[in-house]
């Protein structure tokens, strides 16, 4: 009996044996490994991190605008319809279409004579300097004191004719910029200024007529264009402005991951303001100045290890063209 004990106790010493020299040896070939036991145990945030690559923005106080869009026409500034002085037949025309004329050329003559009755031709004469802007009557027609020769317009200063929405009127002040895009252009932007604002809202469109100048000539615009207008309106200042994809929102509430000097992170609760083109202002919970992450922050907690993988640190600039998410 006391053999019997003893054996047992002989094989359960050399199990503990094996077990603990078992146990050693891993964690030697782990320490060799570089692995090593976090300090809290397997898995866990207590041990050594591994960094997370993340693309970050540093926060500065910017303006951001607002915007609306609408469709204009492209007219001339000044234009005037020429009407004959006397009834007849049209017999002679001077001009044609996009013909430069002198207030006093003539432009055309109407014989205003009836069978069995002989009168001298009566000429039509241009009122203003400008270009012929619509095609002219066709010879031989017909014409009345209240017909319409043709019409002349000032083709080197030219306007768009826009209206917007009612609910919008009370953000329309002159001066205020636009970039116009034709069709015949593509993306190709043309600068506008408003000069004038309707003082009524139409009641049937409930819309409010604007007119633009150009702030230039640009030879490619020509009068009767379709224009599509994105008129800014009202300047956001004063905060930080971050684009809307660093945000992460929790429970109707929103955070963003500020990078530390020990390059880890904390995830700061903000209070978001305005919103214009994919960029929001922040009102609270951030300071100009502070490093933002930008993209990676999905897989961050608090106090996590990031590797910032930009290039170069820089503020997030926001476009000066223009700002998509305005009003349409």
């Amino acid at each position: 009996m006391k053999n019997k004990t003893f054996i047992t106790v002989i094989i359960v010493v050399v199990l503990l044996a094996i077990t603990a020299g078992t146990t050693l040896i891993i964690l030697r070939s782990a320490k060799n490994k570089g692995g090593g036991m976090p300090a809290g145990g397997f898995g866990g945030r207590g041990g050594p991190q591994t960094a997370t690559a993340v693309r970050t923005v540093v926060a500065k106080n910017q303006t951001i605008t607002d915007f609306v869009y609408t469709n204009g026409e492209i007219e001339t500034q000044k234009s005037i319809e020429v009407f004959p002085s006397i009834g007849g037949k049209v017999v002679e025309m001077k001009v044609s279409l996009g013909s430069p004329v002198k207030a006093g050329d003539v432009i055309a003559y109407v014989d205003p004579s009836e069978p069995g009755s002989y009168y001298a031709k009566s000429p039509v004469t241009a009122p203003i300097d400008g270009s012929i802007i619509t095609s002219p009557v066709k010879i031989g027609q017909k014409v009345n004191v209240n017909s319409v020769i043709t019409k002349i317009g000032d083709i080197g200063n030219l306007q768009i004719t826009a209206k917007v929405p009612e609910r919008y009127v009370a953000e329309l002040a002159i001066g205020q910029k636009a970039e116009i895009t034709l069709q015949a252009y593509g993306e190709e932007k043309f600068m506008a200024s408003v000069v004038r604002i309707s003082p009524v809202v139409d009641p049937s469109t409930r819309t409010k007529e604007i007119i633009l100048n150009f702030d230039k000539n640009y030879a490619k615009v020509n009068a009767g264009m379709f224009a599509r207008v994105k008129l800014f309106t009202v300047d956001y200042g004063g905060y930080p402005v971050i684009q809307q994809d660093a945000f992460v929102e929790n429970s109707d509430e929103y955070y963003l991951y500020i990078v530390k000097e020990d390059s880890t992170v904390t995830k700061r609760k903000v209070t978001r303001g305005k919103s214009v083109d994919g960029y929001i202002q922040v009102l609270d919970g951030i300071s100009a100045g502070e490093v933002v992450v930008l993209e990676g922050m999905l897989s961050l907690y608090e106090g996590a290890k990031v590797k910032d993988i930009s290039g170069n640190v820089e503020s997030v600039d926001v476009p000066k063209e223009g700002f998509a998410e305005g009003k349409k």
